[in-house]
């Protein structure tokens, strides 16, 4: 985390645009601390949404909740907006480390998709502190040069010895990585039973010896450029992966998936909510919907931007998979501090640290 750099940024960015406004007293209007997922935002809508406010975004950037939630939790870095994941949002609600929204500053929400909303409600009751964002699977790529087309359709298929020589990348996060495990196994994702877990354990541990390596944003860029063969992959990654090299096939695999939702929260010990406020709003423009598709290749929750998208995209059923995919798949809820701990415990077995 480059903290320091960003506080000293931002007391930079402030004291100058007092200096040139003479508002000393309005510093925090001018600055947004934003923590995002990496490369997870349209630079375009950033460098908009400065012009129109006057607003400069200052984000730092994480790779998993688990890692976002660490700095969060302790206090000692405050941030005005987040994008957070589902089941790290359950957790920051019973932990009381978000605030609120106030809709009535947010009047763009209109536009969310209800049904989206009743689904994200399982993981924010009342949809009272979370701004859906983007939502998505995960899945399966592979190189149809080194593994035949329509040869890969199951989980099961990242333990086949046979692909070792092509490399195999699993990811860097322990709810995803489990998630495989359970579905081979037909467990609940959400499981914080003992004997299960060790089961999951078990199974992972025979497929170790296969696994090149575990990543998460770079798993794109390791199958493109050919240092891998098979993967597994957010959803979101299939359109640009397949544009940068058209060997490479995505799929969802038989046993269903994750489904998961990512959203903007504002923190409880958040400084400037005004900022926060209008950004999400800047967000929720059915254009800023569209342009975030653009970048990001996945789903948005936003009815309007929907009609905006091309045929071709939402006939796509690797971006918006069949309700029969979707009745196979599950989203992770929060399974309690006891139970974080015990998944936690496993996984530094597996990982070996």
């Amino acid at each position: 985390m480059k903290v320091s750099r960003i506080l000293a940024a931002a007391a930079a960015l402030c004291l100058l645009a007092g200096l040139l406004t003479g508002c000393g007293g309005d510093k925090k209007e001018n600055v947004l601390k934003f923590y995002n997922y990496g490369d997870y935002i349209n630079s375009e809508l950033l460098k908009q949404f400065e012009k129109e406010t006057g607003i400069r975004v200052l984000q730092d950037t994480f790779d998993t909740n688990e890692e976002m939630y660490v700095p969060v939790a302790s206090g000692q870095v405050q941030y005005d907006l987040i994008v957070a994941g589902d089941y790290t949002i359950e957790k920051m609600i019973a932990n009381n480390l978000l605030q609120p929204l106030n809709y009535d500053n947010i009047p763009n929400t209109k536009y969310l998709d209800a049904d989206y909303m009743e689904k994200l409600a399982a993981a924010d009751p009342g949809n009272k502190y979370a701004i859906p964002y983007t939502w998505g699977t995960v899945g399966i790529m592979y190189n149809s040069s080194m593994i035949p087309e329509g040869s890969v359709t199951s989980w099961k298929d990242l333990w086949n010895p046979e692909y070792k020589q092509y490399g195999i990348v699993m990811q860097n996060s322990v709810r995803d990585t489990f998630m495989v495990a359970e579905k081979i196994l037909d467990i609940d994702i959400n499981t914080t039973d003992e004997a299960d877990l060790q089961k999951v354990l078990d199974l992972l541990m025979e497929q170790k010896p296969l696994v090149q390596s575990w990543k998460v944003d770079e798993i794109r860029d390791e199958l493109i450029e050919k240092n891998a063969g098979i993967g597994m992959i957010y959803s979101g990654e299939y359109l640009y992966c397949t544009e940068h090299n058209e060997d490479l096939v995505f799929v969802i695999p038989e046993e269903g998936t994750n489904v998961w939702f990512d959203c903007f929260v504002i923190p409880a010990n958040a400084q400037n909510v005004s900022a926060a406020e209008k950004f999400i709003d800047f967000m929720m423009r059915p254009e800023s919907g569209v342009l975030t598709f653009e970048e990001l290749c996945y789903p948005i929750p936003n009815t309007e931007s929907i009609k905006m998208l091309d045929e071709e995209y939402l006939n796509d059923e690797n971006i918006f998979p069949p309700q029969s995919v979707l009745d196979k798949s599950s989203v992770y809820h929060y399974l309690g501090e006891e139970a974080d701990e015990l998944l936690n415990k496993y996984w530094k077995q597996y990982r070996g640290n």
